[in-house]
């Protein structure tokens, strides 16, 4: 990935910056939750108003809905996962993208802990 990524004020972030393909690039996983679709994701598809969490072998994890939300003070960016299994919220704590919007970085801390950095696909 390019060294020229540059930070996106998270406060006037596009919802639609956040969708598309995401790798995991790397996950520090908590001890509530391991065996969670999206902690054994190494795949997250975001389409409007719809995640596909998948397994190594690109076959589905997990699907359901993710929507953008914010806190009404400071206005920051969580993600809202609905899936059969579980529902998490997870605060977008960076969003790195290069200058023509071809290859992104984004950082997420759940609810529950987990932490995971996600590059775009």
């Amino acid at each position: 990935m390019s060294d020229l990524l540059l930070d996106i004020n998270l406060q006037q972030l596009p919802d639609e910056y956040l969708a598309g393909a995401w790798r995991v690039a790397s996950r520090v996983l908590n001890q509530n939750s391991p065996a969670s679709p999206l902690a054994l994701a190494v795949r997250l598809v975001l389409s409007p108003g719809k995640l596909v969490a998948q397994a190594a072998d690109e076959q589905a994890l997990a699907q359901g809905s993710w929507a953008v939300q914010r806190d009404e003070l400071l206005k920051r960016p969580y993600l809202r996962f609905e899936l059969p299994q579980e529902q998490v919220n997870a605060l977008v704590t960076r969003l790195r993208r290069s200058p023509n919007g071809e290859q992104s970085q984004l950082s997420l801390y759940f609810a529950s802990g987990m932490e995971m950095q996600l590059e775009r696909v």
